[in-house]
């Protein structure tokens, strides 16, 4: 069974309505949906789900109750060694949540280093992400570090510095972008091999 984890940044509230339609199509296809607890785009997507009346949902959560259930669903508890609260202690679920899809649907403000973080985790595990950028209304194909870094295009300088802090952004970028060039060399490297 295919699992999709939709997640997204706690600045928006209100659901777009193309991303009302994938969701829709995720819900027709009866995909396994895996969603955060947080406020704003997972409580948000959670709302959505519920409205659906749809159960195919599981809630990941780190400590005991999580913060948003709106349908009752199966609850996914992560364990984390972190304080309580602080950035690392939530990582825990998204990179739990990122291990267990098998693909991504993320809605981003262009700003949150969180969601920012989901698509590159999915990258990192070589699993799809597709990105709304909410301001522009349009959906990005994350598949290579190539479509990372145009997605990045869209994230003020401000806000690219404040990720570089707290998530290590560019160094992230680089080491997918390196790993990159080091599979296509692999890949190469028969067919150089069968010529000679």
């Amino acid at each position: 069974m295919t699992t999709v984890f939709i997640g997204g940044s706690i600045t928006i509230r209100h659901l777009d309505a193309k991303v009302q339609d994938r969701i829709m199509n995720i819900v027709h296809q009866k995909f396994d949906v895996i969603v955060g607890d947080a406020d704003g785009a997972d409580a948000s997507i959670q709302q959505f789900l519920a409205d659906q009346r749809y159960q195919h949902v599981t809630v990941f959560c780190t400590g005991n109750v999580p913060r948003n259930n709106i349908g009752q669903w199966a609850i996914h508890q992560v364990k984390s060694y972190h304080s309580p609260g602080s950035r690392a202690y939530f990582t825990a679920k998204d990179l739990a949540m990122a291990e267990a899809a098998d693909s991504g649907l993320m809605i981003w403000d262009a700003k949150s280093s969180g969601t920012l973080s989901n698509v590159i985790e999915l990258l990192s595990r070589k699993k799809y992400s597709l990105a709304f950028v909410d301001k522009l209304k349009s959906f990005h194909a994350i598949k290579s570090v190539e479509a990372l870094e145009q997605l990045l295009n869209y994230m003020p300088s401000p806000e690219r510095r404040k990720a570089d802090v707290k998530i290590g952004l560019s160094e992230k970028v680089g080491v997918l972008r390196s790993r990159e060039q080091q599979l296509s060399l692999l890949a190469e490297r028969p067919a150089i091999i069968a010529h000679h």
